[in-house]
């Protein structure tokens, strides 16, 4: 596909093209990865509060968030 963009900060996509370049991308290539990861960011951001998981935070842990309760809110 070919595109043509307009607005787009010449200092910027200099800077953006010297690190593609250095990494042997084509300027293609290094926008498509540049895309992906803006989208992924984004669609991140959707996360759903129940897909969040219990996260053991390691030996002397177990009555953390009951303490920080208790710190917050009181008895």
């Amino acid at each position: 596909m070919q595109l043509s963009v307009r607005d787009v900060n010449d200092e910027i996509f200099k800077t953006f093209k010297v690190y593609a370049v250095g990494e042997g991308l084509t300027i293609g290539k290094a926008i498509t990865m540049a895309l992906d990861q803006w989208i992924e960011s984004k669609e991140k951001k959707k996360m759903n509060f129940l897909d969040l998981k219990p996260v053991d935070w390691g030996k002397g842990t177990k009555g953390t968030s009951k303490e920080i309760d208790k710190i917050l809110y009181g008895d």
